[in-house]
């Protein structure tokens, strides 16, 4: 198919990628009434549900299960020479994971989303060439969403081969767990991996180039988990460099500088590297098409639309930088279909995404770090309520961590919220949604919460923003 002289296009609207940016801005511009297609070489859902967020949270729940069974005595259970597996853990990732790319193909036939298999690449003038087996064919469009992803970075000391030195997506397709795994990178990723590994009995060390763990979160935040990790018997170096590693036949070398300046050489089986990630931007036809991407990092330059420098081209999601979130994708796929559709009123609120972890303990957050907040001269109170004044934390036995609030004193604005333990990743929606709507402090505390819940300590963190907790 293709466009002709009279203008007619074979669709309205063509999205370049099946993940969570892409299916989504399909599935919206359909919605609107646009005749939209979605091309995708691979499996839909992109990186998230197949190789990321979905599979991984799976294994963590596996390994947080694991955790809880080792503390089963407070409980009265007791077993006999327990053992773990992570084959059939692994299996289960993968079969959550094929479920939902299903559901993603469910919905775009659902909403009358035409799925175009094959890689797709600009060709200009509304043209997206699709290549599949070999054979090429061209569709056309008036507009054109590229939702090409991201995929993890090498380094020149750490080069990726799946076989000893892991990106995470061989960390994902492991069906036993090794005596011992080196961890370079102590993000969101790198942090999540080195939990899953070690409950199923790796001896795990995490090796991270900043100061410290989970260097975009709270000071406080990075402080527990390191604290939480070390106790589990997980060793941590921060500020240390990676200088070279060398792959054997049974293993990997592993030098590396620590804090001090000193050499240390660790030899394990495998290597994980989670150092960050890097566009998909190459192959994609942004050249022909006249598409700028920015100098350094290589990702799509666009607009608070979405839209880029060429008219009738878009781009959502990790392909056009900011936070590599599929959340924040899918926000930014719904905002680019509203905009192709004339109808766009609202943009992404990137001081609004919310961050987080799902080790455990969980590591959420929303807004402006303790540091952020200092540095750009705001009047700020701080009210930090730790589970342990929590009666349903202290009943789960889970009771590590604390709920931080920052307020700004001036009009009682919740300028940041930081969470670490029990179901972190859920309870920091409450302080999205309070920022949305302009929340105060103090009408956090006027909702009122259910006791005894987890949701409790979201107010009294906002109580304690205010100086006056009531549980602590």
């Amino acid at each position: 198919m293709a466009g002709n002289a009279t203008g007619k296009t074979d669709f309205d609207v063509i999205v370049i990628g099946g993940g969570p940016g892409g299916y989504v801005a399909a599935i919206r511009a359909a919605q609107l009434g646009l005749e939209a297609a979605c091309v995708e070489a691979g499996r839909l859902g992109g990186v998230c549900l197949n190789v990321g967020c979905i599979p991984t949270k799976a294994l963590l729940s596996s390994a947080l299960l694991v955790s809880e069974l080792n503390e089963a005595g407070g409980h009265g259970i007791s077993f006999d020479g327990m053992k773990v597996d992570l084959g059939p853990a692994q299996a289960r990732s993968r079969a959550v994971a094929n479920r939902l790319s299903k559901g993603v193909g469910f919905l775009l036939k659902k909403n009358g989303v035409a799925h175009v298999e094959g890689h797709g690449r600009l060709a200009g003038g509304g043209a997206v060439e699709v290549e599949r087996d070999g054979g090429k064919r061209t569709i056309t469009a008036r507009d054109v969403i590229v939702a090409t992803g991201s995929r993890p970075r090498s380094l020149p000391v750490l080069q990726i081969d799946e076989e000893r030195i892991w990106s995470s997506t061989g960390a994902l397709f492991r069906k036993e767990a090794p005596e011992s795994l080196v961890v370079v990178g102590a993000g969101a990723v790198g942090m999540e991996f080195a939990d899953i590994y070690a409950a199923y009995g790796t001896r795990v060390t995490v090796i991270e180039a900043l100061e410290r763990v989970l260097p975009l979160e709270d000071e406080d935040s990075s402080r527990a988990v390191a604290q939480a990790f070390r106790k589990r018997g997980i060793d941590i170096f921060t500020s240390a460099r990676v200088e070279s590693t060398s792959v054997g036949d049974d293993g990997v070398a592993v030098s590396f500088a620590d804090k001090r300046g000193r050499s240390r050489r660790l030899e394990v089986d495998y290597v994980l590297s989670a150092v960050g990630r890097v566009p998909n931007t190459e192959d994609v036809g942004l050249e022909a098409a006249g598409v700028k991407r920015t100098e350094r990092s290589n990702f799509i330059a666009v607009d608070e639309a979405m839209r880029t420098n060429v008219p009738g081209i878009w781009a959502v999601g990790d392909c056009a930088g900011g936070q590599l979130l599929a959340h924040k994708g899918m926000h930014e796929g719904v905002v680019a279909a509203e905009h192709v559709a004339g109808v766009g009123r609202h943009t992404v609120d990137y001081g609004n995404v919310p961050n987080c972890t799902y080790c455990h303990p969980e590591v959420a957050s929303v807004g402006l770090t303790e540091k952020q907040a200092r540095e750009k001269g705001l009047d700020i109170e701080i009210g930090k309520f730790p589970w342990t004044g929590n009666g349903r934390a202290l009943a789960a036995g889970d009771s590590t961590g604390f709920v931080k609030v920052i307020r700004d004193r001036r009009y009682s604005e919740v300028v940041g919220a930081h969470i670490v333990g029990p179901h972190a990743t859920e309870l920091v929606a409450e302080f999205v949604m309070a920022r949305h709507l302009e929340s105060t402090a103090e009408e956090i505390d006027l909702a009122m919460h259910p006791h005894p819940t987890l949701s409790e300590a979201v107010a009294e963190g906002a109580l304690g923003a205010l100086g006056r907790a009531l549980h602590i």
